[in-house]
């Protein structure tokens, strides 16, 4: 990257936040890989998205937050015993499924009841900000439905085009993606491994 690109670099995030804040849709960097992003508190954004991913429209979205109290803006309620595990591994590359059967965020919930959040920390400071600012984020991966993650921009505009209102470039990413739990009662179920393994019991 050079010198000229890492001066405008907060600049890009400056207008993503802008975007975001109007509906738009971005791809940038996440914790994980390439994603395309939206504010998960705008329909419209969120809708567009999956048009332009093709994704199937039961499928529900990951959301990103940076603190459970982005988490109750959703109408879920976690108990202790949840929170305790959830303290354990956040912020990290955990997706965890909560329930969530607010006809309101039918849109995101998309009749399944439930929603998979991630928690970002400060580690990860310009996602970080943007949540902060902005709201809670869905991200998908970056890649129309069928085909493999962007691994950089280049690829991504080869899915998008000007479908997207920005691209934020953070180099090559082929992190793997996010590890999928979810709780029944207190109890986790690991749905898919990603870049985290999580091996020990409730």
């Amino acid at each position: 990257m050079n010198n000229n690109y890492k001066k405008v670099y907060p600049n890009l995030w400056r207008r993503a936040k802008n975007i975001l804040e109007n509906d738009g849709v971005v791809v940038l960097p996440t914790d994980t890989l390439y994603g395309v992003i939206g504010c998960a508190l705008s329909k419209k954004a969120v809708e567009r998205i999956y048009k332009i991913k093709g994704r199937t429209e039961s499928k529900p979205f990951i959301i990103l937050v940076t603190s459970l109290k982005d988490i109750g803006l959703f109408g879920i309620k976690i108990n202790k015993d949840q929170a305790k595990f959830l303290e354990k591994i956040w912020p990290g590359k955990v997706s965890v499924i909560l329930p969530c059967s607010l006809t309101k965020w039918q849109y995101l919930h998309r009749g399944e009841k439930s929603i998979a959040f991630r928690m970002v920390g400060p580690k990860n400071i310009n996602l970080f900000n943007l949540i902060n600012k902005v709201g809670p984020l869905v991200a998908p991966s970056a890649n129309k439905q069928g085909e493999s993650p962007a691994i950089n921009i280049t690829q991504a505009k080869s899915y998008f085009n000007k479908e997207v209102d920005l691209y934020i470039n953070d180099g090559t990413k082929t992190n793997k993606p996010s590890t999928i739990v979810k709780f029944e009662g207190n109890n986790l179920i690991v749905l898919r491994q990603g870049g985290v393994s999580i091996n020990f019991k409730n």
